[in-house]
């Protein structure tokens, strides 16, 4: 017999982080693909089975949800090293996207055959069944893009094939959905700022109170309000600009000024929020600050995300605290920090654990999807496995 096993997900613009069972295994995945062939070359193949499966993760995806069928990929950190790197851009809507469900999938089948998935491997397939949370930006919850979403996941087969991976090389999993369940983002966040990991209340004093939770993406940017413990749906807004455009821009001014060029938006991430010489690139080996560009370009972005929170604050004036979150908020932090102390001073809180922030919306939807099983009785069997962490240079 197929035994389900939790998955949550978040397939974040930056990165996909993913809680599989009772939490005793998680993944952190850049969310980078570039189409590939089937045989790439490597290095030293004699010594791929010594290499991190993260750092190599080479798949061919079969799914009837996917518009490029039977494609190869590469994903994650393999796929930053090429030229043909894709990442979401502006505007899209991670519904409708093949990128998402690739990430989706390819993180799912790493599970499936790192020995605390659902059934050891017959013939180099494993048959992999789960119970997914997941979730979407608000806007395309209230455009009902999870209905069509949630639908291509159930009642197929999704079939994902190692190819030059080290240990897991000519292995298939075939993934199937028992049950998934789609939630908005920024309820998510709600529901991690109200709710332990074993589903008890924490911070009551939140639990009655009127709160926005603005979610800055790399794509879009969410406000959701939230009162008498649920999404005001009506009040809610969703708007089509996040970071992805503005990192866009720090990485073209960088080459344009300093001849550098950043292989992806996590490198210009990264430059703004590390803890050493942050601000500051190499330049043919000198140590050189960029901070008049992203300054320039972070503050303008600021305070288009500022005048959002002003608007929604006007229209709902009970709010008695905004929380940001999501990977957009840590870039900007600052600069909405200075602007709110100069004009209005609302009552404004981020997250200063950076790892509970990036962390948040997949520990969130391990919270809700645990509650959805724990109240329909279905307990999906977990193998007992000491608690282990599978990460690509970060972890929960």
């Amino acid at each position: 017999m197929t035994h389900s096993r939790i998955a949550a997900i978040d397939v974040g613009n930056d990165a996909l982080k993913a809680n599989f069972g009772k939490l005793e295994s998680s993944l952190y995945i850049p969310n980078v693909v570039a189409r590939d062939l089937e045989d790439r070359p490597v290095i030293g193949i004699e010594d791929l089975d010594d290499k991190n499966p993260l750092d190599n993760l080479h798949i061919r995806v079969h799914s009837p949800a996917l518009r490029e069928n039977n494609a190869i990929y590469r994903v994650g950190n393999l796929a930053t090293k090429t030229t043909n790197s894709t990442e979401l851009d502006p505007g899209s809507y991670k519904s409708e996207e093949d990128q998402t469900l690739i990430m989706l999938f390819a993180s799912l089948a790493l599970d499936a055959v790192s020995g605390k998935g659902s059934q050891q491997a017959k013939n180099n397939v494993v048959e992999a069944n789960y119970t997914l949370g997941t979730g979407l930006p608000l806007r395309e919850v209230k455009e009902g893009k999870d209905v069509g979403y949630r639908s291509q996941l159930l009642g197929s087969v999704h079939q994902v094939e190692f190819l030059v991976t080290p240990k897991y090389q000519g292995m298939k999993v075939n993934l199937k959905f028992d049950e998934v369940k789609v939630y908005p983002e920024g309820f998510a966040a709600y529901v991690n700022l109200v709710m332990d990991n074993d589903l008890n209340i924490i911070n009551k004093e939140l639990v009655d109170k009127q709160i926005l939770i603005q979610d800055i993406g790399g794509l879009s940017t969410d406000i959701a309000v939230i009162r008498n413990r649920n999404v005001d749906d009506d009040k809610a807004q969703g708007f089509n600009l996040g970071v992805s455009e503005s990192l866009e821009m720090i990485r073209d001014e960088i080459l344009t000024k300093h001849g550098v060029e950043l292989d992806s938006r996590r490198d210009v991430v990264d430059i703004i929020t590390r803890k050493n010489d942050r601000h500051h690139i190499m330049v043919r080996g000198s140590r050189t600050s960029v901070h008049d560009i992203t300054d320039r370009i972070l503050l303008e972005l600021a305070k288009k995300q500022y005048r959002y929170l002003r608007n929604v604050w006007q229209k709902n004036s009970q709010t008695e605290i905004c929380y940001f979150v999501g990977g957009g908020s840590a870039v900007l932090k600052e600069y909405i920090k200075m602007l709110n102390n100069k004009l209005d001073g609302f009552n404004i809180e981020f997250f200063e654990d950076e790892e509970e922030s990036i962390w948040m919306m997949a520990n969130a939807y391990y919270k809700l999807i645990s509650d959805f099983i724990r109240k329909t009785n279905k307990k999906p069997a977990e193998p007992a496995n000491k608690k282990v962490e599978q990460q690509a240079g970060s972890s929960k």
